[in-house]
């Protein structure tokens, strides 16, 4: 793959859009440290403790006298619950990278140049998870207008010692729903060794999401020690007539315990 810019990259919070909103932001993945260092050691040992992540993000200020309907009415109440934050660094693609994170707003902290410009400053810390990176399932925002089998996304090599293409370890999954029109939509991840050439397609255990009759977001994981083939594909069901989502999986090619 070629090098690439940040143009055209994306950010969603809870169900929401905010790219256009966004001047700028960066993510962090830290491991605590834990020292383990015998007495009988000339230099440090460690091993990795707590997994931790933040988003940090540069708003524009957009206000807007509908709640939730811009990213100051999003922001600026401080809310308690957890939010889903998905940092897009490029153009989203189909199988391009994400990160997604479940997560705690911190601050809202405005300041306001001497040009005239107005921004805020806002922190998200993990709460429960760390950050995770995935593949985008999605080419950004999908809109279905009725239910669709979506396209194959080829997630690499899988787990060793064969790498011949399944995992061993489950995966995660997060989900923005932006808009429905309807009575719900089901967001489920199907499977294939082939991209269903010869190997039919098949729902993934553990990966549905719940019926959205609007919007929302949802984190799902499938048991630790499932085994997913190489191919994942986004399938909607339900009775709508227009469904705008964004869905970003991480499938575990190693071991990995929350």
């Amino acid at each position: 793959m070629a090098k690439q810019s940040g143009l055209g990259g994306a950010l969603y919070l809870s169900g929401y859009d905010v790219s256009g909103d966004i001047q700028q932001f960066s993510t962090a993945s830290p491991a605590q440290p834990i020292d383990v260092t015998g007495i009988n050691k000339s230099a440090f040992e460690r091993i990795l403790g707590l997994r931790d992540g933040s988003i940090d993000m540069t708003t524009f200020f957009n206000p807007s006298q509908v709640v939730g309907d811009s990213i100051h009415e999003r922001l600026s109440p401080l809310p308690t619950a957890d939010q889903l934050v998905t940092a897009v660094p490029v153009a989203p693609v189909l199988g391009g990278p994400a990160a997604c994170l479940i997560a705690k707003q911190l601050n809202y902290d405005m300041k306001r140049a001497q040009s005239g410009e107005v921004n805020f400053d806002m922190s998200a810390q993990s709460n429960g998870y760390g950050i995770e990176w995935g593949k985008l399932l999605t080419a950004g925002v999908r809109t279905d207008t009725a239910a669709t089998n979506g396209s194959g996304v080829d997630m690499g090599d899988g787990s060793g010692p064969g790498f011949t293409g399944p995992s061993n370890f489950g995966l995660q999954a997060y989900l923005h729903v932006f808009a429905v029109t309807g009575t719900s939509v089901t967001v489920k991840l199907q499977e294939s060794a082939d991209n269903g050439v010869g190997d039919a397609w098949a729902d993934v255990a553990g990966g549905s999401f719940a019926a959205a009759t609007g919007v929302t977001f949802e984190r799902i994981a499938t048991a630790g020690n499932l085994t997913v083939e190489k191919y994942l594909r986004v399938v909607t069901t339900g009775v709508f007539t227009n469904a705008a989502f964004a869905v970003v999986v991480n499938r575990n090619d190693v071991a990995t315990v929350f």
